[in-house]
């Protein structure tokens, strides 16, 4: 759930003299049912419900904040450097970790072709997502986007992206890839919750990216 927030829309902070870092959850209110979704999953390491905020007297936003945790801090060493987000080297991308990864960045555009919305990345770290998302089968190429630049699926891949989180998607977030949402989904059980802190870097014991495990 995290790591997949941390490639899509989420942030990990540290506040300056805090020892651990947060998650930050931070959607439009027009996605309301989403980031109430991810709450109800998060919520045993969360201070408070999700939030409206008006941004800047216009858009109108939700969100929330986990606790400072020392499991996000692993994380935040791992995916960032100097502040910026970065990607591993050893990432491994599982049907849950792409699947809320698709929800927060993923689309589908008029031409039926399927995007990760990976412009806040830089080439380089885009290069490895590729890699990761071909260990799940998956075949992307770079495509750019006016001056940045973003993942797009391959013709031949949208099948087996269907097949792998076609069937757990929420409701609201159907619309990204037309698939009827299977209805046995734990949107709010504990299979789910398990799979909050889930290891997703390939193991590696002369790295020491390799520090995510199951909680």
């Amino acid at each position: 759930m995290i790591i997949g927030s941390i490639l899509g829309d989420g942030y990990l902070r540290i506040v300056p003299r805090r020892k651990n870092a947060f998650l930050e959850i931070n959607h439009s209110f027009n996605q309301k049912e989403y980031v109430d979704w991810k709450y109800e999953i998060l919520k045993n390491i969360c201070k408070s419900p999700p939030k409206l905020r008006r941004n800047n007297g216009k858009r109108l936003s939700y969100r929330f904040y986990t606790k400072q945790n020392e499991n996000i801090t692993k994380l935040y060493n791992v995916f960032y450097k100097n502040g910026k987000r970065i990607i591993p080297e050893n990432l491994e991308i599982d049907p849950v970790v792409l699947l809320i990864w698709y929800m927060d960045d993923g689309s589908k555009c008029s031409n039926s072709n399927f995007y990760l919305n990976t412009q806040q990345f830089d080439l380089k770290s885009q290069k490895k997502l590729i890699i990761a998302l071909k260990r799940l089968g998956l075949e992307v190429t770079i495509n750019k986007d006016k001056k940045y630049f973003r993942l797009r699926f391959l013709k031949s891949s949208i099948a087996k992206l269907k097949e792998i989180i076609g069937g757990m998607l929420i409701p609201s977030m159907k619309y990204k890839i037309e698939f009827k949402p299977r209805r046995d989904f734990p949107a709010k059980s504990g299979k789910m919750k398990d799979t909050i802190f889930h290891n997703t870097l390939a193991p590696d014991k002369n790295r020491d990216e390799d520090i995510v495990r199951s909680s």
